[in-house]
């Protein structure tokens, strides 16, 4: 059985390519256009799954998209003559429909199929049934509790049920407009960032603050433990209905969402490039607080509900690791899994997976801990490559690289780490990273200067040996994907104080032998110079998508000042 899983037109547009239950590929478009959050048809990532089966569109069963223009139909309808719709918003609707009922047409299109011999069946999987399937499918609960929460998909924005063996039921769905994704954007805007895929930044900008305006955002939002309102007269989308103005080619484009009422109750907003204040740290702050306390009411709810103590998370607000990190303590569940990409590029996986098990009933795969699914790239090609740049470098035995690679970021050296498989999501989880010492106070200066030239209230992740994890974390569960915040022990802080956030937390990533054996003997190599199991990782890219191909890798690595590349045994370091 082979499924072709695709999230198309829309963002973080993807594809994944499951054979007899084994993921053979995944990756997001962006990896290949270059353009953060692509949204559009996932052309170069289908092609890249089916050669990585050496198999043809002709060879597929079953294609999934998470897009079920059926799904809430009657609800859209009262939505459409309840609201003032904006004419924008409804002609970007017709269109964005019309997309998905012409699905056969782009492929033979995009991919220059014969029409009389593409036969395979598209199935349409709901929105957040994929969401779902991706999380709980791919962990190894028999049996979860599970939650998906975004800005909306399919006129729903968080849905609750439970899985158990191959079936998943969901009991209740919080509809659009009321979101708690559509809130987090909107005060990410208010904020000053307005780019499509900001609001990781309120993460940041929350250990600075105190949430002293909580009691403010009870006038936009109100919400109990189970329902959530969003105030009309303080959201644009109520009559432009809609998050992005279009999901064609290229990056996604967010509407504003705010309304004016917003500066009656906190003043104005911070422009693009105003500098942060206290009131911008409290302010997030304040949102934070709101998102986990529903977070957390949410989950409590299944829990009294379900009696499991396993939860699965997805959806883009899954991507809160400051929320994830503190449901084990606010709540009675023990475990969690949270999949490598939980927001909308994890739809493709998702549609293939609820496909595969729910509706075809085939056994479960395995336990996914690994998120590389994307390209490999063999060193006789990279040489030929360099080569032909007049590039010079030096390869290394296994014996010598570690060993060489850790001294060097021991001795204050930024290093782009590019080995074997891509991941699947958007966070660096040991192949394609830059490394830096995590014991350097100054560590963050240096990587801002020379590379990431981001802005710093963000924080840069552990990485950390997994049998250490217990030493250095309070409440310490294991995290494959960067996808919780968790205290780091106080003792520790001041060891490695370069992942060490304001309030004492870290985002930190479990490096586990069998998963990522590399990673895990040059981080291995580092502690037996220092004594310390972690390094500092952060993606490899510089205010683009993550680098897929080592095309990528060189061109980031000569227009920055890193120290030092390494791809796969291949090592480039500048003269200093």
């Amino acid at each position: 059985m082979i499924i072709l899983g695709i999230n198309a037109y829309h963002a973080d547009s993807s594809a994944c390519l499951i054979k007899d239950g084994e993921i053979i590929a995944a990756v997001e478009e962006e990896r290949f256009t270059r353009d953060k959050h692509w949204a559009g048809f996932p052309t170069n990532s289908i092609v890249f799954c089916l050669n990585q089966a050496n198999l043809t569109i002709y060879d597929i069963d079953f294609i999934t998209t998470a897009k079920d223009p059926k799904a809430n139909f009657f609800n859209k309808i009262k939505y459409s003559i309840t609201n003032v719709l904006s004419f924008k918003f409804i002609y970007n609707r017709i269109v964005n429909l019309s997309r998905f009922s012409s699905l056969r047409k782009d492929f033979i299109k995009n991919l220059k199929l014969e029409d009389e011999l593409f036969k395979t069946r598209i199935i349409n999987v709901e929105h957040h049934n994929s969401h779902l399937a991706s999380s709980f499918f791919a962990s190894n609960f028999e049996k979860s509790a599970l939650l998906s929460i975004d800005g909306f998909g399919d006129f729903t924005s968080t849905a609750l049920g439970f899985g158990i063996n191959n079936k998943i039921s969901v009991d209740k769905r919080i509809l659009y407009p009321n979101s708690i994704g559509i809130f987090y954007t909107a005060s990410t805007q208010f904020l000053g960032f307005n780019n499509y895929g900001d609001e990781y930044k309120i993460m940041g900008l929350a250990a600075y603050g105190k949430p002293i305006y909580k009691s403010k955002l009870l006038e936009i939002i109100d919400y109990n433990s189970l329902e959530i309102n969003l105030k009309k007269e303080y959201f644009n989308h109520f009559s432009s209905g809609s998050v992005s103005t279009d999901w064609n080619n290229g990056t996604p484009k967010i509407l504003k969402l705010w309304t004016e009422k917003w500066i009656s109750l906190f003043g104005k907003s911070r422009l693009n490039n105003e500098k942060i204040n206290q009131f911008h740290f409290d302010f997030a702050a304040s949102v934070q607080s709101v998102t986990e306390d529903i977070i957390i009411n949410l989950a409590n709810y299944l829990y009294e509900k379900y009696n499991c103590e396993n939860l699965c998370l997805s959806g883009g607000v899954a991507q809160n690791s400051l929320a994830n990190g503190k449901i084990t303590n606010k709540t009675k569940f023990k475990s969690i899994y949270v999949p490598s990409a939980p927001h909308d590029s994890g739809l493709a996986l998702g549609s293939a997976l609820y496909h595969y098990n729910s509706n075809l009933n085939y056994s479960r795969i395995k336990f996914i801990k690994s998120a590389f699914y994307g390209g490999s790239y063999n060193e006789e090609d990279i040489c030929s490559y360099l080569d032909s740049k007049k590039i010079n470098y030096k390869i290394y035995s296994d014996k010598h690289l570690f060993s060489y690679v850790a001294k060097s970021i021991e001795n204050g050296n930024v290093v782009g780490w590019f080995q074997d498989r891509s991941e699947f999501g958007p966070r660096a989880l040991g192949n394609r990273s830059i490394l830096m010492d995590p014991r350097r106070n100054d560590a963050k200066d240096i990587l801002n200067k020379k590379i990431k030239k981001r802005e710093s209230f963000r924080p840069f992740a552990p990485s950390i040996l997994k049998e250490f994890g217990e030493e250095y974390f309070e409440n310490y569960q294991d995290s494959y994907f960067m996808q919780s915040v968790f205290s780091i022990k106080k003792e520790k802080r001041d060891i490695i104080p370069a992942v060490t956030h304001i309030d004492g937390t870290g985002r930190l990533q479990s490096v586990d032998k069998e998963i990522s054996p590399k990673f895990y003997e040059l981080i291995y190599q580092f502690y037996k110079n220092t004594n310390v199991p972690v390094l500092l990782n952060t993606s490899f890219n510089e205010n683009e998508p993550i680098v897929e191909s080592y095309e990528d890798a060189i061109n980031c690595y000569l227009r920055t000042n890193m120290d030092m590349l390494v791809l796969n045994n291949v090592v480039l370091a500048r003269k200093n």
